[in-house]
């Protein structure tokens, strides 16, 4: 079973398909060709989608490869990873018929996913007593708590918590973009250019990433209880700053002739760039709040899980850390989606610029499949398990 003989091969395809699938479908629902779920709203489900469904798959992915390396536990392969694979693809088959089955049935099917993720990386990491790996669990937690109150407002249960839940849990998950990041980014970097013999210095200061971990946790805090306010948008300017200062001391400029590198960097870019949009829409509204959401979501969100999926892909399967062409393809199409979801919808038609970025978002993560679909499914090059 090679598909499940590590938490990253299914889970990236099931991202990558989700990706694929989901937008194109939310713009058709957008436009009026294709009938709205019975859920909620339509852009409330689509954001539901692309959060509890793309993102939650992507990071059980990261997390179910990495728990295991962190902690030197065995990892969770064969048919318990295949059986919380088929758990998320319930939830997804749930949602997709929210109207035809019973509310209360979609909400448990969907809901169980990220408790149950939180639980399998959680066992190793606190057996380990690695305390700098607890916010891992307690993140999947947190987003586990929101996605029920999502529910819970489908269900009529706890009206109107939807949206502020949902933009939370954007912000919980860039701050797993922003902790991920801050490891592996600089460190992936200071590697390379050891391997290079470059004599350039890769800094880092903790009290720096836990600034910026703690001013983008601060902002999940707004936007549950402050949202659009001159607090909220004060609390994102500085999680931008603080953001945006940590790729001082990264080399980021070294970077630029290995993609695998240049676009963590560039994840952690938009990172900073979505939040300081985010500052303009709620301190002066000099932008489209949902400009400002997609900065987030399609550049910092999109960009670094694509960046994160192809390199995990290719070191865990005893492959070279040379960007293939379908990567270098995949970033530069999601750039572009970003951009026309950001800009674009600022110079022109809001439903063309939305049609053009859900192209390009969906061709970014058809060309990661058609690159790395066999990647994900062979056996390691290296006769090494998993």
């Amino acid at each position: 079973m090679t598909a499940f003989a590590r938490g990253f091969r299914p889970f990236f395809l099931l991202a990558g398909l989700q990706a694929c699938v989901s937008v194109p479908l939310w713009v058709a629902i957008f436009a009026g060709l294709v009938p709205a779920p019975s859920w909620l709203t339509p852009s409330l489900w689509h954001a539901h989608e692309m959060v509890f469904g793309f993102v939650a798959a992507a990071a059980a992915g990261f997390l179910l490869t990495a728990a295991p390396t962190w902690t030197q536990s065995p990892p969770l392969a064969g048919w318990p990873l295949a059986g919380l694979a088929a758990l998320w693809l319930a939830g997804r088959c749930a949602m997709a018929l929210a109207g035809r089955l019973p509310l209360e049935l979609v909400a448990l099917v969907d809901v169980a996913f990220l408790p149950a993720l939180a639980l399998t990386i959680a066992r190793p990491i606190a057996a380990a007593r690695q305390v700098r790996n607890y916010g891992f669990p307690a993140l999947l937690a947190g987003l586990g708590a929101l996605d029920l109150a999502v529910q819970l407002d489908a269900l009529g249960r706890c009206p109107g918590v939807a949206l502020p839940a949902l933009h939370a849990a954007v912000d919980l998950v860039l701050v797993l973009v922003v902790l991920v990041g801050g490891r592996i980014a600089p460190a992936f970097t200071a590697n390379a250019l050891r391997r290079a013999g470059v004599a350039a210095l890769v800094r880092t200061w903790p009290w720096l990433d836990r600034a910026a971990i703690g001013a983008v946790l601060a902002a999940a805090l707004a936007d549950l209880c402050v949202p659009r306010t001159v607090v909220s948008g004060a609390i994102a300017a500085v999680a931008s700053l603080a953001v945006g200062a940590r790729l001082c001391g990264w080399q980021t400029v070294r970077t630029l002739r290995d993609p695998l590198l240049w676009s963590l960097h560039l994840g952690q870019a938009w990172v900073a760039i979505g939040l300081a949009a985010v500052a303009l829409a709620d301190l002066a509204g000099a932008l489209p709040w949902t400009v400002a959401l997609h900065a987030e979501t399609v550049g910092a969100i999109g960009t670094m899980v694509l960046a994160v999926m192809t390199r995990v892909a290719l070191g865990h399967t005893g492959r070279p850390l040379r960007a293939p062409p379908a990567a270098v393809c995949a970033y530069l199409l999601v750039t572009a989606a970003a951009l026309a979801r950001t800009v674009g919808v600022l110079a022109s038609s809001a439903l063309g610029a939305i049609a053009l970025a859900a192209a390009l978002w969906s061709a970014a993560f058809a060309v990661f499949l058609g690159g790395y679909g066999a990647i994900l499914l062979r056996p390691r090059v290296d006769g090494q398990p998993g």
